[in-house]
């Protein structure tokens, strides 16, 4: 399996940082985040598994992540899309627990397109090596649950309209909320959308 040395490092510094930095999300109460869903369900769904490929689905989401979304769709770090206004007005306190509560909950997912699965997990496992792209997986782990307390996401069972999207807008710098690390504008830098459009899809099977 291919991982470039300089992914795996910049991984390994990213994942001590946030282990013991103190402004990760924490405390979220997910009985309380569990009744403040109801402006949410329209487009993610009862129990966070989204109705379509448009919205995200957030159920077993990483818990600090999702805050951190919310935090940067609320202070501009991040284009809010759909969400635009959606979160404006809620106290921190209201983003944490509903952070907590679809953490909590399950993803769905889907299959993964027949014709694209090789190639999907392929780069996903192991990485784009004449480009020297790292695997996804040494950031979000093998089984896709993403790591928490590093603020890598969960991706898998994730639309493949969403991730595609996402992966292009860090391609194109529309979205730059990776930080100075620029990690997710590097890896997609040099993704052709057809590598794009199958670990996408790939990511949408994956249990």
């Amino acid at each position: 399996m291919f991982v470039s040395p300089a992914g795996a490092w910049k991984c390994v510094a990213l994942v001590l940082a946030a282990v013991f930095a103190v402004s990760a999300a924490a405390g979220g109460d997910a009985e309380r985040g569990k009744t403040l869903t109801a402006v949410c369900t329209a487009c993610h769904g009862q129990d966070g598994n989204s109705i379509a490929g448009a919205f995200p689905s957030i159920a077993g989401q990483s818990e600090r992540y999702m805050y951190k979304q919310m935090v940067d769709m609320k202070t501009g770090a991040r284009d809010p899309g759909a969400m635009i206004g959606m979160v404006d007005a809620l106290p921190d306190q209201d983003l944490r627990d509903l952070a907590a509560w679809y953490a909590t909950q399950s993803p769905k997912g889907g299959a993964a397109s027949a014709d694209l699965v090789e190639l999907g997990e392929s780069i996903y496992l192991s990485g784009v090596q004449r480009k020297k792209i790292a695997a996804c997986s040494s950031c979000h782990s093998p089984s896709g649950m993403g790591n928490d307390p590093a603020l890598f996401p969960s991706l898998r069972g994730q639309w493949p309209e969403y991730t595609t999207a996402q992966l292009k807008a860090f391609r194109s710098k529309k979205r730059t909320n990776d930080g100075d690390s620029r990690m997710m504008r590097d890896v997609a830098m040099d993704l052709s959308d057809e590598e794009i459009d199958a670990v996408a899809s790939y990511l949408y099977g994956l249990r």
